[in-house]
């Protein structure tokens, strides 16, 4: 296995974006997936000391969105979007773990 270069695209890539309320927050890739052929990818925050208040923090999933050529993230627009993309993750991130049963 020589030759084998290593690059960013592997190791953990990390994003700031702003939310709302104007405060940033450093999140940690984890995955992408297309579903109806909007591009979503997914997210763990790095910030732990908001996890008491907010147990659901766990996955934070953004689409991809174009604006004037620029790859953008973006909330999702429904709770249908939302949970759609969330069962498609579900799958990508623990698929292989019911396959070994």
């Amino acid at each position: 296995m020589g030759g084998m270069v290593l690059s960013d695209e592997f190791g953990p890539t990390f994003v700031t974006v702003t939310g709302e309320d104007g405060q940033e927050l450093v999140l940690e890739y984890v995955a992408s997936a297309e579903v109806n052929g909007q591009e979503f990818r997914a997210f763990f925050p790095t910030e732990e000391e908001d996890s008491e208040d907010e147990p659901d923090s766990g996955l934070i999933i953004l689409k991809i969105i174009e604006e004037n050529g620029e790859e953008l993230l973006s909330t999702c627009d429904s709770d249908e979007e939302l949970n759609a993309a969330y069962d498609a993750f579900m799958e990508i991130l623990f698929d292989d773990s019911e396959e070994n049963s």
